[in-house]
C-alpha cells in the first residue's frame, strides 16, 4: 500500500489492529455457541466478552513479540488474549484451525472493501449522471480508429461510461455475495471436532454466508471471481481515463481535468496544462489488474490446504481494494471538474469540410436506384477530395456539382443530408434505456 493513492477508511479495514478485532470476534462467538452446546463452559465465553467490553487496545507489538518466538500468528494472537483474559481463555480455538479465523477474517474484510468500492461506484455514477444530462445534446465527433467518424454528442459519450460503471456495480455485489463466506470446519473441512451449528452462528453474528463446503480452506475460486472483478472496474476507470487524455491533447481540447489555481503543468515549459490525473489513473488500473493473475493462481492449492495463497494474499488484498477506492473517487473528482469545451466541439465537426455526413448520403443514392458499390464510389471519390484539401472544400458543393450525383438527387436532397441534428433523433431513447424513463 502507498499512502500517497490511500484514503483513510479503505487502508483501516487492513490495519493489523482491524484484523485482530476479527480474530477476536470469531473466536468468541465461536466459544459461546460451544458453551451452548456445553462442549465448554459458558464461562469462557462471558470472560471473552467481559474483557472486550472494557474496549482494551490490541497491543500489536507485543503479538508480534510472541510470534517471533511461536512463529504462528494465529497461536501468537492466542496466547496474547490469553495473558489478557485469564485461565477461562483455554477455551478458545476448540476444534478449529487456523484457516478457519484467517479465512473468515478475509471473508469479512474484502466484503467490507466492496462496501466502501460499492458507494464510491454510485457517487462516480451520480457525477456521471448529472455530467452526462448537462450535456446531453452539446454536439461532438465521434471517432473510429482516432478518426472522424459521425456526429455524436458529448453527453451520449458520457451515458456509455455510466452504462458501464452501472454493470461494474452488478458485478461487485455478486463478487461481494461469492466471497462473503465463513468457514469454521476444522482441520480438513469435516467437522469431526467442532459442530456445523457453530459455523452457522459465527456467519450468522459476521453477516456472512456459511461455506457449504470446505477443504482446510475457504475455496479461492471466490477470491479469484472478486478480484478479477475489481480488474474489470480498473479496465473501465481506465478506458473513461484514455478518453478524457485524448479530447484534452492539444490539438483536439474538446474537454480537459480542472487546472486549479496556483497548478504547475511541467517544471520546465509553464505553458503545460497536464492530463495528469487521468494519466495517474492509467497506471493505477495496471496496479489493481496485477491482482487478477495471482489471483487466479491461487486457486491451486495442494489437497486439502496448502498456504501458498497466503503470502499473495496479505499484498493483493489491501493493494487492491485500497488503489481501486482511491482510483474512483479521483476519477469521480475529474468528471465532477472537467471542463468541456462544446465550442471546439463544434469547431472540430466542421473541421472536415462535412465528410461526417458521408453515410447518408451513400444511403440517399442507394434508395434512389443506384446500386451500393456505385453509390459508394460517388461519394468517396468526393469525399478524398475533401480529404486531401485538409477540410478547404466543402463535400456537399461538390456532391452538388458531381454530374452522377445530381442526376439522382436534388441540391435541396444533397443538403437535407447534411442537417446535424438527424443524428441526435435517438438520444432520448438512449438516455432512457441508460438512466430509466
Amino acid at each position: 500500500m502507498v499512502p500517497r493513492y490511500a484514503r483513510p477508511a479503505m487502508t483501516a479495514i487492513w490495519e493489523p489492529e482491524a484484523r485482530y478485532r476479527i480474530w477476536f470476534e470469531i473466536e468468541a462467538h465461536a466459544t459461546e455457541k460451544l458453551g451452548e452446546l456445553g462442549v465448554v463452559p459458558l464461562s469462557g465465553a462471558k470472560a471473552l466478552w467481559d474483557w472486550w467490553a472494557t474496549n482494551p487496545s490490541i497491543d500489536v507489538a507485543a503479538i508480534d513479540a510472541i510470534e517471533a518466538v511461536t512463529k504462528h500468528d494465529v497461536i501468537a494472537f492466542l496466547d496474547w488474549v490469553a495473558q489478557q483474559v485469564g485461565p477461562e481463555a483455554r477455551f478458545m480455538h476448540q476444534g478449529m484451525t487456523s484457516s478457519d479465523v484467517l479465512d473468515t477474517t478475509l471473508a469479512v474484510q474484502l466484503a467490507r472493501a466492496a462496501d466502501l468500492l460499492l458507494e464510491d461506484i454510485d457517487a462516480l455514477l451520480a457525477a456521471i449522471k448529472r455530467r452526462a444530462f448537462e450535456h446531453k445534446y452539446t454536439p461532438t465527433i465521434g471517432r473510429s480508429h482516432g478518426i472522424h467518424a459521425e456526429p455524436t454528442t458529448f453527453g451520449k459519450k458520457l451515458s456509455e461510461a455510466y452504462a458501464e460503471f452501472a454493470r461494474c456495480k452488478t458485478r461487485l455485489i455478486a463478487a461481494r455475495a461469492e466471497v462473503a463466506t465463513c468457514a469454521i470446519s476444522g482441520a480438513v473441512g469435516t467437522f469431526a471436532n467442532i459442530d456445523p451449528s457453530v459455523e452457522e452462528y459465527v456467519a450468522d453474528k459476521l453477516g456472512l454466508a456459511v461455506e457449504p463446503v470446505s477443504t482446510q480452506v475457504i475455496p479461492r475460486d471466490r477470491h479469484a471471481m472478486f478480484f478479477a472483478t475489481l480488474g474489470v472496474i480498473a479496465s473501465s476507470i481506465e478506458r473513461l481515463a484514455v478518453e478524457i487524455r485524448h479530447l484534452q491533447r492539444t490539438e483536439v481540447l474538446e474537454a480537459e481535468e480542472y487546472f486549479s489555481p496556483g497548478q504547475k503543468g511541467s517544471s520546465a515549459m509553464p505553458h503545460k496544462r497536464n492530463p495528469v490525473l487521468t494519466e495517474n489513473l492509467t497506471g493505477l488500473a495496471r496496479m489493481v489488474r496485477s491482482a487478477v493473475t495471482p489471483a487466479l493462481e491461487n486457486v491451486a492449492l495442494w489437497h486439502e490446504r496448502d498456504i501458498s495463497h497466503s503470502s499473495v494474499e496479505r499484498f493483493i488484498g489491501p493493494d487492491a481494494t485500497i488503489t481501486l477506492d482511491f482510483a474512483l473517487a479521483r476519477l469521480t473528482s475529474v468528471v465532477d471538474k472537467l471542463v468541456v469545451y462544446p465550442e471546439r466541439m463544434q469547431k472540430n465537426l466542421d473541421k472536415m469540410g462535412g465528410l461526417v455526413h458521408s453515410q447518408r448520403v451513400l444511403l440517399a443514392l442507394t434508395q434512389a436506384g443506384l446500386e451500393r458499390d456505385a453509390s459508394y464510389r460517388l461519394v468517396q471519390r468526393n469525399a478524398m477530395k475533401v480529404w486531401e484539401s485538409d477540410g478547404q472544400l466543402s463535400l456537399m458543393e461538390l456532391l452538388k456539382a458531381d454530374p452522377e450525383v445530381a442526376a439522382v438527387l436534388t441540391p435541396e436532397q444533397i443538403e437535407d443530408k447534411f442537417n446535424l441534428d438527424y443524428h441526435f433523433k435517438a438520444i432520448d431513447t438512449i438516455f432512457a434505456r441508460v438512466f430509466g424513463e
